[in-house]
C-alpha cells in the first residue's frame, strides 16, 4: 500500500462507493422486529435447538429492556425500519474465484485480498449479514489453530465449546442491543488457539455494511489456551446512505492461563451509522489482553471494550483514539474489574473533535476485594479543532481495598497557535500543518497498529481535516 502524505492524495470513494443489490442476487427479511422474523433467520441458520432457544429468549428479554437514556440520543434509529438479515444467495467460500464479482470487487478496492497475500495468516470477509469467504493458512491449520465461521463451527465438533461460552460473557440481559444481538446475531468467526501455541502472523476479520436501512450483528467468538498467543485485527466499514443503519456486533474474548491476545480494531463506519457495539474479555492467571481501537465513523457510537481480569497477575492494556467530526457524538471508553492478586491496567486514550463533533470518555476502573495489590493507570487526553465542538471526560473509579495503586490523569485542549505558526514558517500550508499536529497527537496509537492499519488511520485523519481551517 502506497503511503499517502498528502490531503489531496485521499480518494474519498474509498469507503463511499457501493453497489445496488438486486433483489434477485440478495435474500432478506422484511423490516422490524417479530418473532416471526428471528424464527424465519433461525430456519435459514439451520440453528440447533438451543440457540434457536436463545434467539427466541433474547428477544423477550429485548422488548422487555428500555433504550439506554444516558448518553447520546438514538431517537433517530427506528427498529422498525431496520432490516436485520441481507446476504448473498451465493454461499461463502474459500476460495476467492467464486465470491460473486461486485462482493469481490468491493473487498479488492478496501485491499483486503492484497493484505492476506502479503501479511495475514487467514481471513474472513462479511458482507451484510454473512460471511463470504473465509480462508486459513495451511502452516496455521496444522498447529491445530481453528479459525472459521461461527454458524460452520455449531454444527461440528466444536459446538459444545460454542456453547459453552456463546454470549456468556455478555448475557443478553445485559442492555437491550446485547438483547437484539442474541435474538438476530448472524456471521462472525470463530477462533480457537490450542495450549501453547503461538501464531505468528495476524489473523483478520473485515466487515462490510453495503445494503441501505440494515443491521450488522456479527458474533466474534476467539478462545486463546494456556500459554498460546494471537493478534486478531478487525476492520469496519460501510458506505454512506441519508437512512439510518445500525451496528449492533457482539465480541468475546477468552484468554488463558498465561496466553496473551491482542484485538486491534479500525472502525470506519459511514456517517449514518448506529454504532451500539460490545466487546468484552476475560483473562486468566498470568494473561495478557491487549485492545487498540480506532473510532473514527458513525453518527453515533456506544463502545466501551470491557476486561475482567480473572487470575491472579493478569494484565491488561488499552490504546484508543476516537475523532468526531460534523454530525459526529461518539461515546467511547473503557470497563476493567480487577477480581484478584496483582492484577494491573494501564489505559491510554485519546480523542479529537472537530466542526462542532462531540467526543466523550467515559471510563470505569473497578477493583474488587480480593484484588490485593492491583495497580491501574488511567490517562486520556482530548484535542479540540475549533470552538464549537465539545470533548467530556466521565472517569468512574471503584476501589474496594486499600492494598492497590490507582491514579487517573485528564488533559483537555486545543491546537496551539504557536505550534501552527512554526509549521508554517517551515513551508508547510496550514491545513497540512494543523494535520500534521493531530497526527503526532495520535502517534502513540498509530505506532501500535498493524502498518496497513496506521497508515489508514493517518489517511483517515488528513482526510477528516480537509476542509476544517477557519
Amino acid at each position: 500500500m502506497k503511503e499517502k502524505t498528502y490531503i489531496e492524495d485521499v480518494d474519498r470513494s474509498l469507503y463511499d462507493f457501493r453497489y445496488e443489490e438486486k433483489a434477485e442476487d440478495f435474500y432478506r427479511v422484511d423490516e422490524g422486529l417479530d418473532p416471526e422474523i428471528v424464527e424465519q433467520i433461525s430456519n435459514e441458520k439451520n440453528d440447533p435447538q438451543w440457540m434457536h432457544d436463545l434467539r427466541m429468549k433474547s428477544l423477550e428479554i429485548y422488548n422487555r429492556k428500555s433504550i439506554p437514556d444516558w448518553g447520546p440520543s438514538i431517537d433517530g434509529l427506528d427498529m422498525n425500519r431496520i432490516v436485520t438479515y441481507v446476504r448473498s444467495k451465493s454461499r461463502m467460500s474459500a476460495k476467492w474465484s467464486d465470491v460473486p464479482d461486485d462482493i469481490k470487487n468491493t473487498f479488492e478496492k478496501l485491499g483486503i485480498p492484497q493484505a492476506e497475500r502479503e501479511s495475514l495468516a487467514g481471513v474472513g470477509a462479511q458482507y451484510d449479514s454473512e460471511l463470504v469467504y473465509h480462508n486459513v493458512k495451511d502452516e496455521v491449520a496444522r498447529q491445530g489453530v481453528v479459525y472459521t465461521d461461527l454458524e460452520s463451527a455449531m454444527h461440528g465438533p466444536y459446538e459444545q465449546m460454542i456453547r459453552d461460552h456463546f454470549m456468556h460473557l455478555v448475557p443478553p440481559t445485559d442492555h437491550k442491543f446485547a438483547a437484539l444481538h442474541g435474538a438476530v446475531w448472524s456471521g462472525g468467526s470463530f477462533v480457537y488457539v490450542p495450549k501453547g501455541v503461538r501464531v505468528d502472523i495476524p489473523l483478520q476479520s473485515y466487515f462490510r455494511l453495503n445494503a441501505p436501512g440494515a443491521g450488522q450483528f456479527e458474533h466474534t467468538l476467539i478462545i486463546v489456551d494456556e500459554g498460546a498467543d494471537l493478534h486478531f485485527i478487525e476492520g469496519c466499514s460501510a458506505p454512506k446512505y441519508n437512512v439510518a443503519n445500525l451496528h449492533a456486533g457482539c465480541v468475546e474474548l477468552f484468554v488463558g492461563k498465561n496466553a496473551r491476545l491482542r484485538y486491534s480494531t479500525i472502525e470506519n463506519w459511514s456517517k449514518n451509522m448506529y454504532n451500539l457495539n460490545t466487546k468484552r474479555a476475560i483473562v486468566d492467571e498470568g494473561g495478557r489482553m491487549e485492545w487498540v481501537s480506532g473510532s473514527f465513523g458513525s453518527h453515533v457510537s456506544y463502545l466501551y471494550p470491557m476486561t475482567i481480569l480473572n487470575g491472579k497477575g493478569a494484565h491488561m492494556e488499552f490504546t484508543g483514539i476516537t475523532f468526531a467530526g460534523h454530525g459526529q457524538n461518539l461515546d467511547t471508553g473503557m470497563k476493567v474489574v480487577h477480581g484478584a492478586p496483582d492484577t494491573t491496567s494501564v489505559i491510554n486514550t485519546k480523542s479529537i473533535s472537530k466542526s462542532g463533533g462531540v467526543s466523550t470518555y467515559r471510563s470505569s476502573v473497578q477493583i474488587l476485594p480480593q484484588a490485593k495489590h492491583a495497580k491501574s493507570t488511567v490517562s486520556c487526553q482530548s484535542l479540540m479543532l475549533d470552538d464549537i465542538s465539545r470533548s467530556d471526560t466521565i472517569p468512574a473509579m471503584d476501589v474496594r481495598t486499600k492494598d492497590a495503586d490507582v491514579g487517573h490523569e485528564a488533559k483537555i485542549g486545543r491546537i496551539s497557535d504557536e505550534a501552527v505558526f512554526y509549521l508554517m514558517s517551515r513551508g508547510l500550508s496550514e491545513e497540512d500543518a494543523r494535520a500534521m499536529i493531530v497526527s503526532g497527537f495520535a502517534d502513540n496509537v498509530s505506532k501500535e497498529l498493524p502498518l496497513e492499519y496506521a497508515a489508514e488511520m493517518n489517511n483517515l485523519i488528513r482526510l477528516e481535516m480537509k476542509g476544517s481551517i477557519g
